[in-house]
């Protein structure tokens, strides 16, 4: 009986140390990429952060042309309009940038074999840096 015992520690000892090792051996890469400096950089945030620019100042210009003919409570009400237009607009363009930023991550992910891509500010050292490609995937 003390020999079977014996045997099944072992063998059990056996197992988990292979799994250990196995665990040492399957080493997931990290990739790291600098988020402020893709919305810096990049020539597609760049042209969004335009059409924003853009789209900010036709609104502004439109409700100044507007504020003659309106009263004072009509001229608020409609800067609140305008204002909550310009809210989507921009919410709209950062949905369409956070999409383009992701699609470019796990394309480049798939690319180099990456298991995971973290924000490098939260990371204190380490990974591979993919930066540099997701700008140049956004061109």
């Amino acid at each position: 009986m003390k020999l079977q015992a014996k045997r099944m520690v072992t063998l059990l000892m056996v197992v988990v140390m292979s799994v250990m090792v196995s665990g040492c051996f399957n080493a997931q890469k990290t990739g790291v990429v600098d988020v402020q400096r893709v919305m810096k950089d990049s020539a597609k945030v760049q042209q969004f952060q335009e059409q924003l620019n853009t789209s900010g100042k036709d609104l502004t210009q439109k409700l100044e042309q507007e504020k003659g003919t309106l009263s004072a409570e009509q001229f608020q009400k409609r800067q609140q309009e305008v204002y909550a237009d310009f809210v989507k607009q921009k919410q709209d363009l950062e949905n369409q940038m956070d999409t383009l930023i992701n699609q470019a991550l796990a394309d480049i992910a798939k690319e180099k074999g990456l298991s995971v891509v973290l924000y490098k500010n939260n990371v204190a050292q380490g990974g591979i840096d993919v930066t540099d490609d997701v700008i140049q995937k956004l061109q």
